[in-house]
């Protein structure tokens, strides 16, 4: 194990919510605490079936991985912001349908830094990076990236359910950090990307409610515009049928069932960059 894979010496704080582990809990984990559990019961509350958002952003991943893999020809991923793992991670579908693939996760909680790496030591084409995902450089100039995946040729770039976590009073505005990562990669590779949306409609008050409620905690969230949104994948040609909800993007089969309001506030792409 490198020094760049070495489990972190900060100490979990069970005290304060994560976002992680909450999601974590929201898609029937178990890698959590009582403080996320409330986290999530709070948004239930004030917006029940909240957590279609955290259901149907997996979902999409899925789907968004099983076609880089096979239409698109990917054998390299980079993950950012990976999450806690679960049933269906990333690396499991992608070598799934090619063993020889690579994945490199990359996230910085270290909830999430701990388990990723345990899951993943007797994986030898997965690996696990502790790293701010905000800060492009700092992830696209580490050893372990440029080590592990081949900027020569084609990759994707996962940034599913985390540009929604940022805002430029953290750092760099989202769409410079998209950009940071865009500009890097080969030609010929995609972006898998899911993101809050203020549909500026009957469901934006509940958006709203549930942007409050993460700003009053630790785990903050921002709903943006369609047209904010599109301004973080700026350089890439979308695929069909472009950015829309997540139960939209080439769903496995006909909703039979109508979608709650909150599933209606979370919308996702795949881009190609020519």
């Amino acid at each position: 194990m490198t020094a760049s894979e070495r489990l972190p010496s900060t100490a979990i704080d069970t005290t304060t919510p994560s976002i992680a582990r909450a999601y974590d809990y929201a898609i029937g984990g178990k890698d959590n605490y009582e403080v996320d559990r409330e986290l999530l019961r709070q948004l239930n509350q004030a917006v029940p079936e909240v957590n279609v958002i955290a259901v149907t952003n997996r979902s999409f991943l899925i789907r968004a991985v099983r076609f880089l893999a096979t239409q698109g020809r990917i054998d390299q991923y980079l993950d950012c912001g990976s999450g806690l793992p679960t049933a269906e991670n990333t690396h499991q579908v992608a070598q799934r349908l090619n063993r020889e693939a690579r994945v490199v996760y990359v996230d910085n909680d270290p909830v999430v830094v701990a388990h990723g790496r345990a899951l993943l030591e007797e994986n030898e084409n997965t690996h696990f990076l502790d790293a701010n995902i905000f800060e492009p450089q700092e992830v696209l100039e580490s050893d372990l990236v440029r080590e592990k995946l081949d900027f020569t040729r084609p990759l994707a770039l996962l940034q599913v359910a985390t540009l929604h976590h940022h805002s430029a009073d953290f750092g760099l505005p989202p769409a410079e950090v998209m950009r940071g990562y865009i500009d890097a990669l080969p030609s010929g590779s995609f972006v898998a990307f899911s993101h809050f949306l203020d549909p500026e409609n009957e469901h934006s008050e509940m958006a709203h409610r549930v942007q409050s409620i993460l700003n009053a905690s630790t785990s903050k969230g921002f709903f943006r515009t369609r047209t904010e949104i599109m301004e973080m994948l700026d350089g890439l040609d979308l695929i069909e049928p472009g950015l829309v909800i997540n139960d939209e993007w080439w769903p496995d089969g006909p909703n039979l069932q109508e979608l709650p309001p909150a599933g209606h506030c979370i919308v996702a792409a795949v881009g190609r960059k020519p």
